[in-house]
């Protein structure tokens, strides 16, 4: 079971306070540190869309930043017009090392990985916060995210 560290209870009080003005109720921070076990990187298939200079960045890391072009080959597919990293066939991301569950490109990974937990659907309510971090044991815990860095990032992930 997932505690909720000293840093996060005072603000665990706070979430069924009503709001008095049209902030959200996350409006005191969320507490968040990746302890990089990799539970977002995997499970059920999906997509996690990459942009040109991602890619490039991720074939820099892995050390194919001379030839994109068979790195796109190997680890990116086309969806529609849009691109996205290959999975494994059970649904883990391809960077996703299977022995240790970190990211392998961890320096260099997109957007969309790196403003997680902070995505709209995780922010809709506290109940959506709290189901998330059933599953993310770096959620509530670390260091408190203002209002202004966790919406810079949810616009960062809603751009994509």
């Amino acid at each position: 079971m997932l505690r909720m560290n000293a840093v996060f209870t005072p603000l665990a009080k706070r979430i069924d306070m009503p709001a008095d003005d049209s902030s959200p109720w996350y409006r005191e921070g969320l507490a968040f540190e990746c302890t990089q076990c990799g539970r977002c990187c995997g499970g059920a298939p999906g997509f996690v869309w990459v942009e040109p200079e991602e890619i490039a960045a991720m074939a820099e890391a892995v050390g194919m930043g001379q030839d994109i072009e068979q790195f796109e080959r190997r680890f990116v597919r086309s969806v529609g017009a849009r691109k996205s990293l290959v999975e494994y066939p059970d649904g883990d991301c391809i960077f996703l090392d299977p022995q240790t569950r970190g990211c392998t490109v961890y320096q260099a990974r997109p957007i969309q990985c790196r403003t997680w937990p902070f995505w709209t659907s995780n922010l809709e309510d506290p109940k959506a916060w709290q189901q998330t971090a059933r599953h993310c044991p770096g959620c509530n815990q670390g260091p408190v995210y203002t209002l202004q860095e966790i919406e810079q990032r949810r616009r960062q992930r809603e751009e994509l």
